[in-house]
């Protein structure tokens, strides 16, 4: 893995307003020459794995291959312009592919339209939305994907993508589509059909990727692995012994071919861009945050989501189809030495020579020595430290983790990671509803009160009951906690002479809150205690001053600190002789 950058842990200064709408301009500006060596070879080295990958992925989605090379040339420039990810390689994906062939194929028989001029309408549509989206500052969906959910989608991609590339490492087919148990299936079936020298060329390949990694950290693996592939291949003849290779390439600039889609077209066409642009935005922000952590810097997802839909607007009016960060393509990328966006400006200009005049080059290049780079950096996505991470620290994130990764090699990528958002964020409002909360006593010869399930040598106070409540008060837990004063009360009537809540962690009052906070006050009335409250904080004192609760407690039961209030509740306990050192509740020492 490539070190960070000199300026990659640098803080950056503050950006000019056209380095903010046009982040290209920031990172040339402060280019470095060490990062020039790196940029060019990832270029070259993912323009080699792309211009195959592209026309694969583009008959995936029922399109003439030459629409994947569209939609692998341009995008690429503009997301490197506008795009705030180092290291991501965007173009054609094979999920998004998949759903692009879901969404045109009834259109495209049922309509008799072309389905070249759906998917680059289909393209329009994603690339307007995600810009509206980004307008709106939507990027926090961003947020939902929780470092345990993360880690655990782009793993099991990362083994989705390794498992499909098993086939072609061996010069077996793989079923198009499959899901992972049906292709290692077909793997397992096929083995006894292995092609001898397509497994050598695959499997060369792979051990000499992994011994350059750990020889020759620096050397850019994947292109020595891809032109001496290609020289043995020309050498041996190895396409006339059977091992399949890229095969010859379309050469020129094809002709976009694009009509404007009337009202029912694109009315049905909608659900799916949705789904493209929510999708294509999600598998983007995966990736390039993971490699973003990598390298020491942060990625904006506000200006990510007007970075892809600017790209996907370039790809649809040149007759491209929707584009989105792709898993494997990034992985090469970053392996092979990318350090800024140049690497994808490299790309893009040999995307563009290839289309004109290297499409010879490629027709001998075997698809096994694509297998086993593909294989390879996609590797690097696994993180298994993070597992042994949260097995010590929080386990039921470590089940978040096992939960998206299973579900997205069972049911499927893009269920895979909603799942995951769903159950983080289900339970997160699980956990919200009941929110962490002490009993504290004072700490002796201090004026420190702290948790007595944690500081054994903390004192009770007598008469009194104090509790900090570590969340915001909502309506979720609301409920929760009226039983937990009820209970505290019921547990020891002779103690609660007064009740301490100590507000410092509570930063959200709502309604449903401060409802219940009368309640409560009723209840204290109800059964003769008072109520103190200590650290509130402005916007918490603001509701309950507008709600009337500041005027019904008192402005004397509230206070700055935890000590100040104790102190003010024990001067009026004891002038009503309401208070005895002997607490009747505390156990004997």
């Amino acid at each position: 893995m490539p070190k960070p950058t000199p300026h990659a842990a640098t803080p950056a200064l503050r950006p000019s307003t056209l380095e903010r709408l046009i982040p290209a301009v920031g990172w040339m500006r402060r280019y470095q020459r060490a990062d020039l060596r790196g940029d060019l070879t990832a270029g070259v080295t993912t323009a080699v794995l792309l211009a195959p990958q592209a026309m694969a992925y583009a008959t995936l989605a029922g399109l003439p291959p030459v629409v994947g090379l569209y939609a692998a040339t341009l995008p690429l420039a503009v997301y490197a312009l506008f795009g705030t990810s180092r290291q991501l390689a965007v173009g054609p994906v094979a999920t998004d592919s998949l759903l692009v062939a879901a969404i045109i194929g009834g259109l495209a028989v049922t309509g008799g339209l072309s389905p070249v001029a759906l998917a680059a309408t289909l393209a329009l549509m994603v690339g307007a939305l995600q810009l509206a989206m980004g307008s709106l500052r939507m990027g926090f969906l961003a947020n939902f994907l929780s470092q345990p959910v993360l880690s655990g989608f782009t793993s099991a991609v990362a083994l989705v993508i390794a498992l499909s590339q098993a086939g072609p490492l061996l010069g077996l087919s793989s079923p198009a589509g499959a899901d992972p148990l049906e292709t290692a299936r077909a793997l397992l079936a096929g083995l006894p059909s292995v092609h001898p020298a397509a497994a050598i060329v695959g499997l060369g390949s792979l051990i000499a990727l992994s011994a350059m990694r750990r020889l020759a950290p620096r050397a850019p693996r994947a292109l020595v692995v891809v032109v001496a592939a290609t020289v043995f291949s020309v050498l041996f003849d190895l396409h006339s012994s059977g091992v399949p290779v890229v095969g010859a390439v379309p050469s020129g600039l094809p002709t976009p071919d694009f009509s404007p889609p009337d009202a029912a077209t694109a009315t049905a066409l909608l659900p799916g861009a949705l789904t493209l642009a929510f999708i294509g935005f999600i598998e983007a922000i995966s990736v390039g945050r993971a490699l973003a952590a990598r390298h020491g810097y942060r990625i904006a997802p506000n200006r990510e989501f007007t970075a892809l839909g600017l790209a996907n607007l370039a790809g649809g009016l040149t007759g491209g189809y929707p584009i989105a960060g792709g898993f494997s393509r990034s992985a090469v990328n970053n392996d092979a030495g990318a350090r800024t966006p140049l690497a994808s400006l490299v790309t893009a200009a040999l995307m563009l020579l290839v289309l004109l005049f290297l499409t010879p080059l490629l027709h001998d290049l075997p698809r096994p020595a694509l297998a086993a780079i593909i294989a390879s950096a996609t590797a690097t996505l696994i993180d298994t430290r993070i597992i042994r991470f949260l097995w010590r620290v929080k386990r039921s994130d470590l089940g978040l983790l096992v939960l998206t990764f299973a579900a997205t090699l069972v049911v499927g990528i893009q269920e895979g990671i909603l799942i995951g958002v769903t159950a983080s964020v289900l339970w997160f409002v699980v956990r919200s509803t009941r929110p962490h909360t002490a009993i504290l006593g004072q700490l002796p010869g201090t004026e420190s009160y702290r948790n007595l399930d944690r500081f054994p040598e903390a004192r009770r106070i007598p008469g009194m009951t104090l509790v900090r409540v570590d969340a915001p008060f909502y309506f979720g837990n609301v409920t929760f906690l009226r039983d937990t004063v009820a209970r505290l009360r019921e547990e020891c009537p002779e103690r609660l002479r007064a009740l301490v809540i100590d507000a410092t962690s509570i930063n959200e009052l709502d309604s449903s809150a401060a409802t219940a906070l009368f309640e409560i006050a009723d209840e204290a009335d109800t059964f003769g205690f008072e109520l103190y409250f200590a650290g509130a904080k402005g916007p918490v004192r603001d509701v309950m001053q507008r709600s009337g609760f500041w005027e019904r407690v008192g402005h004397d039961r509230f206070y700055l600190r935890v000590h100040e209030a104790v102190t003010a509740a024990r001067r009026n306990l004891e002038s009503r002789d309401a208070i005895s050192e002997a607490d009747p509740c505390d156990p004997p020492d």
